[in-house]
């Protein structure tokens, strides 16, 4: 994997880029849709590519592992060829979702030992494992194992669990070594940068990160908890030690405004589960704000969904999407899933062209406030 930066904001932080995978070429900022069991739901892989105009997806290691299996993905040569998609992946270690498994999970030098949601069978991840597992998953990037701690962690926890989490990158790394990409094609491993909330557990964390050395670099354990005010903070004080000349990728968030002002501080790469899920409760993002297409108001409004918006849209109504949700059939989810996400993919490729041509901050602060009303 190789990453160009192209172009950098007069007055901020944000710029432009070009990752190069054996799978395509994505520009950033960049929107990830989150398919974590090898799909995002709802929506085909040809409404995303000619639609949503996505450049890469997600899946995640812990759900894969479990199902459809290693065996099978390995069958199938692999994420690519098992579900089709032609562009570039990612996957996430699964550390997130194992630690959110509370109270069915346990954490050791080793790794974390955990049962599985869906069976209740006893399973381990360790640095170790999780790279084989991601090998045969066959991503293009793959995530560090890492503990994400809960964002109101005192400091000498949050200060414990980073320690571990280097120690895994450690074994992570050396892991990596030690194998080869099993699909004839480059696979490359992103560490991830934690700390909580304590400044100087995160400037630790990104000097140990960077150290590393790696193609691209994640900051995780953000959007947990913590103040909005507090993440920012966070992001600013990571990328001041992050090397400028590698993506750097903030896990897990977040709203139109979140990637707005992360991408103001330096950050390349995004992705949340938020547009899809919000979709399919009936809630749409767009420039003007967000809608509740659940609302009576929308029962007689005939207009467009987004007519300032994404043209895949235009040619349901308000009034339509409202009757399709209010009578629970399923294509209204589908059609609020694409629209969220296109919006999304739409919002990082009209920032990009915002940086290109020297006007980001303005924009930004023209548009910041109106994406968070509620139509």
């Amino acid at each position: 994997m190789t990453f160009e930066l192209q172009h950098t904001d007069s007055s901020s932080d944000a710029r432009t880029g070009l990752i190069t995978t054996d799978h395509g070429q994505i520009k950033t900022p960049i929107f990830m849709p989150v398919g974590t069991c090898g799909s995002v739901k709802g929506v085909h892989f040809s409404e995303l590519r000619q639609q949503v105009k996505a450049q890469i997806i997600l899946g995640n290691t812990y759900h894969l592992y479990l199902r459809p299996g290693l065996q099978v993905l390995r069958n199938a040569g692999g994420l690519h060829a098992f579900n089709g998609w032609d562009r570039p992946t990612l996957t996430d270690s699964g550390g997130f979702q194992v630690f959110s498994l509370t109270g069915i999970r346990k954490l050791k030098e080793e790794g974390c030992e955990f049962r599985s949601h869906i069976d209740g069978s006893k399973h381990i991840f360790t640095p170790e494992n999780v790279i084989d597992t991601q090998r045969i998953i066959g991503a293009d990037i793959m995530m560090a194992f890492d503990e994400c701690p809960p964002g109101q962690s005192d400091y000498q926890y949050a200060r414990n669990s980073l320690h571990l989490t280097q120690r895994w990158l450690d074994r992570c790394i050396k892991r990596m070594n030690e194998t080869e990409p099993l699909y004839g094609y480059n696979q490359t491993l992103f560490p991830i940068v934690q700390g909580c909330t304590f400044k100087e557990l995160r400037r630790e964390a990104a000097k140990h990160v960077a150290d590393k050395g790696a193609d691209g670099n994640a900051i995780g354990g953000l959007a947990v908890g913590e103040p909005t005010e507090v993440m920012y903070e966070m992001i600013e004080v990571v990328n001041e030690i992050l090397p400028k000349d590698k993506p750097r990728y903030l896990m897990g968030v977040g709203t139109p405004q979140n990637i707005l002002e992360a991408i103001e501080r330096g950050v390349d790469m995004f992705d949340c589960v938020m547009p899809t899920r919000n979709g399919r409760n009936a809630m749409l993002f767009t420039y003007n704000g967000t809608m509740n297409m659940r609302n009576k108001k929308w029962e007689n409004d005939f207009s467009p969904i987004d007519p300032d918006g994404c043209d895949v849209d235009l040619v349901y109504t308000k009034a339509y999407l409202h009757h399709l949700f209010k009578a629970q059939e399923l294509l209204a989810m589908q059609i609020a899933s694409i629209h969220n996400l296109a919006f999304y993919l739409r919002l990082v490729t009209d920032a990009r062209t915002h940086i290109e041509n020297g006007d980001f901050t303005t924009w930004k602060r023209s548009i910041i406030e109106q994406l968070g009303r509620r139509i």
